[in-house]
Order: structure tokens, then C-alpha cells, then sequence
């Protein structure tokens, strides 16, 4: 007997899906963004990804200007330039404040 696979429901709740709408640069942003005195090793755990490549990532976001990395006693606190463009042509003429606003929560 053949055995019928259905789709996941578009409602169903996947621990771990296969692909997201957004990259791990904007999770990262994301995180920081809702949280700028946030220890990359949180990050990391939030993300789904190891703490060296946010640690990465968050060196190629301050390379670009996107993050501005800030020492205070033993921590790093982060601020995020949200009046920077996104970097895609299709989404240029948004910044990245637009985006990191509306995906976050509203007090």
C-alpha cells in the first residue's frame, strides 16, 4: 500500500524549519536591535547558530556600518545606524530602522 505524505500545515508550529524569510544578518540585527547590552552567546542561542559566526556576523555588520560596537566595563553594548539602506535593489529604498521597527514588538 502506497503511503499518502501531506504537506506541513502552514500553521504548524516547526522547531526547526528548513528555510526562513529572513537571513541570520538580520536575526543577529534583530536581536540586538530589541536588546543592545544582549551577550552574543544569548544571541547565538536565539538565532539557532553557533557564537563564532555571530561573533562573524556581527564584525561584518559593524564593518558596513550597520552596528556601532561600544566597550562599557567588561560588556559590549550595540547600537544599530537604522537610518542605513537595506542592500538589496529591490529593497534599497527602505532602511534597515523600517524593517528592525516592524518586526519588532510595540510597547
Amino acid at each position: 500500500m502506497k503511503k499518502t505524505v501531506r504537506p506541513a500545515s502552514p500553521t504548524a508550529a516547526s522547531p526547526s524549519p528548513g528555510w526562513t524569510f529572513l537571513t541570520n544578518h538580520t536575526h543577529v540585527l534583530l536581536c540586538l536591535f530589541r536588546n543592545p547590552d544582549e551577550r552574543l552567546r544569548d544571541v547565538a542561542l536565539s538565532v539557532g547558530i553557533t557564537e563564532r559566526m555571530v561573533q562573524r556576523i556581527v564584525a561584518e555588520l559593524a564593518e558596513a556600518g550597520y552596528l556601532q560596537i561600544t566597550k562599557e566595563g567588561r560588556r559590549n553594548h550595540y547600537r544599530v545606524n537604522s537610518r542605513l539602506k537595506l542592500r538589496h535593489p529591490l529593497e534599497m529604498h527602505h532602511s534597515i530602522g523600517e524593517l528592525l521597527t516592524t518586526l519588532s514588538p510595540s510597547d
